[in-house]
């Protein structure tokens, strides 16, 4: 593991502890040569996964890409990026839990969704702009109803 401040591959490990039941290891690490502290996450994988996108291309699956997709929804938003991380953990074990070696994008999608929606709306509803393509404004009006109506607010 390089340090992302200076490049050295020499650090030691301050604090470990698993998190998303178990199934990945969070590690406090400093480096040996500039004393800068950084967090690496472990990940198991069970078996290569592969993802169909919309125009039936199969590419295999990429954490990164929620991570990058969530991030992205919650630019500028009040969202704790360990909750952020959370819930990339949480969309990962749901697509291990459902225990096929071939998962539809669409449904990767959706639970992005769920789990945007339960941490902040605006964010919700700028990853759903993108993922279901809104045409113009009216597409915007008719998931903001939805999302209000759901919500009782």
């Amino acid at each position: 593991m390089n340090c992302p401040f200076c490049g050295s591959s020499e650090s030691k490990v301050v604090d470990s502890r698993t998190v998303n039941r178990e199934s990945s290891v969070r590690r406090r690490r400093e480096c040996l040569s500039c004393s800068q502290r950084f967090t690496t996450y472990e990940y198991i994988v069970r078996q290569p996964l592969l993802v169909i996108k919309k125009n039936g291309e199969r590419e295999e699956f990429d954490r990164s890409r929620i991570e990058a997709s969530i991030k992205i929804a919650c630019n500028k938003r009040p969202v704790p990026a360990q909750q952020m991380m959370d819930a990339v953990s949480r969309v990962q074990g749901q697509i291990e839990e459902l225990g096929k070696a071939e998962v539809s994008s669409a449904i990767i999608g959706e639970m992005v969704m769920t789990q945007l929606k339960d941490m902040d709306k605006v964010a919700y509803i700028r990853f759903a702009s993108v993922y279901r393509e809104f045409a113009d404004i009216g597409a915007f009006r008719v998931e903001i109803d939805q999302l209000e109506g759901k919500t009782g607010d």
